[in-house]
């Protein structure tokens, strides 16, 4: 166990802010799991657990222990007529993990591709795209948890999943951290190519009898054609939750806002395109200094280069309180701010 002091992480967190952690350390393995959490617990210093760095926005330096999870490893465990149960570690990248998938014609995971992060933090945030969610797939979990210091299976119907979100943002915050994720994953195809823009782009291609990989290229070209690339332009993907409404709430809004975007939920509420919300708020574009609103996708705030925690915040205020204003909606952080 190496622990690292007064260690910068920009290039760990997705959105490139300059911070430090105090203390620093990659676990490759659940003895260095414990071995850190140990330590970090002996200190009497706050812990963070870091995955990919995809959904977290640092405002200041972290005063405790930063704990990179790097667990790697796909395997098949078991199977049956019907699926394929896939156990990923946490530290394996998500859409390399989709990939593999895709590759070896493991149908399910195909809509979820290009998201960035890592594995373990997938059903923290019951991650979704295009008409899939995590939980769609999920089969268990392996957690460690801090107070037995043991290690212990949790089934799906215990993550108790919503949108983005489970209980892991919730009762199971900060208990302990996922060491691996189990996929229930199909033998035969059941693509969903009706949401957003998958069938128009797999026309645009001329594919017709499409594979797995087709619908994998195809969300691919859609989320690069619209989504900056963190490597280019620091960014946490979606900023914000698509904000759910009652259909009163829904209906006003359309006699108002004939245009409005929405999509109707199975309880006959409503969830808004929050980015058309914002866009309709004139966000889109929008630069201060070198925080600002991404051109071509208004839920995505964006980092040009050097701008601070506190200034993307700052400016996710501004858009947050401009689209309660103009529709009476608040919205949702869909990132942590630490």
């Amino acid at each position: 166990m190496e622990i690292k002091e007064n260690f910068n992480i920009q290039k760990l967190n997705t959105f490139g802010i300059k911070v430090d952690a105090k203390y620093f350390a990659e676990v490759a393995s659940i003895k260095e799991l414990q071995e850190t959490v140990a330590y970090t617990e002996h200190l009497k210093l706050p812990m963070l657990i870091l995955g990919g760095g995809s959904n977290l926005l640092f405002t200041k330096d972290f005063p405790g222990v930063v704990i990179k999870i790097n667990l790697k490893g796909i395997d098949l465990v078991k199977e049956d007529d019907k699926h394929y149960y896939i156990k990923a570690y946490a530290g394996e990248n998500w859409d390399d993990f989709v990939g593999y998938c895709c590759n070896k014609g493991y149908f399910g995971l195909e809509n979820l591709s290009l998201i960035p992060g890592n594995v373990g933090a997938s059903p923290i945030q019951n991650i979704g795209a295009y008409g899939v969610e995590v939980k769609d797939h999920f089969y268990e979990l392996e957690f460690y948890d801090f107070a037995s210091k043991q290690a212990k299976t949790i089934n799906k119907t215990t993550c108790d999943f919503g949108y983005r979100n489970s209980i892991f943002k919730k009762e199971l915050k900060n208990k302990g951290v996922v060491i691996s994720v189990t996929f229930k994953m199909d033998k035969n195809p059941g693509f969903k190519t009706d949401y957003g823009a998958i069938n128009d782009e797999l026309d645009s291609l001329g594919v017709k009898n499409y594979s797995v990989l087709d619908i994998r290229n195809a969300v691919i070209k859609i989320r690069r054609s619209k989504l900056p690339d963190p490597e280019e332009i620091g960014n946490s993907g979606s900023f914000f939750k698509n904000p759910v409404v009652p259909i009163q709430k829904y209906e006003t809004l359309l006699k108002q806002f004939p245009n409005l975007v929405a999509f109707k939920q199975t309880d006959r509420s409503y969830k808004l395109a929050a980015g058309w919300l914002i866009d309709q708020c004139g966000w889109k574009g929008y630069r201060k200094g070198d925080a600002g609103v991404h051109a071509k996708q208004a839920l995505v705030l964006v980092n040009y280069d050097n701008a601070t925690g506190m200034d993307i915040i700052n400016l996710a205020n501004k858009v947050s309180d401009s689209v309660y204003d103009k529709f009476g909606v608040a919205l949702e952080k869909e990132v942590n701010v630490i």
